[in-house]
């Protein structure tokens, strides 16, 4: 292992760890004793991560999933007065159709990746605040009953390790490993390339509609800036997780467990600090910035698709 390769383990888990303790001391040890309130803004941004990790694998962008991730909470909120697993279904359903739609305009009409998934973040974030303009959108009483650490902890293990066990012990993992690095060469050792891609970002979007019952039951209804920013959050997240943005063979799972984790403990800091939003900006920019200099692999940054 060289001296890159070791750098990209080591620095996202030394980062956390200080991060961690500097915080702690400068709070006074604040963040421990508020522990399961800090990681409760983790659950939504690890489920969503999750995907999006998928599709930058391959050497693509998603900057829609803070977007989808609203019209999902809706798509919940309006289906749990029926019924509840109908709801979880619904979100799910949700997701992975504006996934679809973003798959085909980037395998079928040969769009680059982040300009079909801007164009659908600004489309839905106008649907969102047009369905949200006169109150929010709010679910069943019963959704907050969910609202559980136990339950959230537990859906979001049994999901990241299915991810896990999906992406390093099968073909699938290895296809987007191959895409990413190269999709010439992939398609030439056998690979389908166009049906990954596209499935990969249908499972994005679902694995995000998914997360939406997960913000939903924190207070039961959506406004309209519900999703906001997270597609933000999950590139700072992966990035700060050691994930090389242009994607390819170098990857880790580990990217979106410590990057996550990472970015909540630095978002959630500043915050008990008492720094303004656009000093915590600042400081999460300049931290992004010097990850992304580490971490960028300058030999493929072109395959960004």
């Amino acid at each position: 292992m060289n001296k890159n390769n070791i750098l990209r383990a080591v620095l996202p888990i030394a980062g956390l760890f200080v991060i961690f303790i500097i915080f702690n001391i400068f709070t006074n040890w604040r963040m421990v004793s508020n522990l399961p309130l800090v990681l409760s803004q983790a659950y939504v941004v690890m489920i969503s991560a999750t995907g999006v990790f998928f599709i930058m694998t391959m050497g693509g962008l998603d900057f829609s999933q803070g977007s989808i991730l609203g019209i999902s909470s809706i798509a919940v909120c309006i289906l749990s007065k029926y019924n509840i697993p109908l709801a979880i279904l619904g979100g799910v359903c949700t997701g992975a159709i504006i996934g679809g739609i973003n798959g085909y305009f980037y395998v079928n009409r040969k769009i680059q990746s982040f300009i079909v998934t801007i164009c659908t973040m600004f489309l839905l974030r106008g649907v969102i605040r047009y369905l949200t303009t006169n109150a929010p959108v709010a679910g069943s009483a019963a959704l907050v009953n969910f609202d559980t650490i136990e339950l959230k902890v537990g859906i979001t293990v049994i999901i990241v390790l299915t991810a896990f066990v999906i992406f390093r012990f099968t073909k699938f993992g290895k296809y987007l490993k191959a895409i990413g690095a190269g999709e010439k060469a992939a398609i030439f050792a056998g690979i389908r390339t166009d049906n990954m891609k596209f499935l990969v970002y249908v499972l994005a979007g679902a694995m995000t509609g998914f997360a939406a019952f997960i913000n939903v039951i924190k207070v039961g209804s959506v406004t309209s800036s519900g999703g906001s920013q997270l597609e933000t959050q999950i590139l700072i997240a992966l990035v700060l997780g050691g994930m090389p943005i242009s994607g390819g063979a170098k990857v880790r799972f580990e990217n979106i467990i410590i990057g996550s984790l990472l970015y909540i403990v630095l978002n959630s800091g500043l915050t008990m600090m008492g720094f303004s939003t656009q000093m915590m900006q600042l400081i999460q920019g300049v931290v992004f910035l010097i990850f992304v200099a580490v971490f960028a692999d300058r030999k493929s940054i072109q395959v960004i698709k």
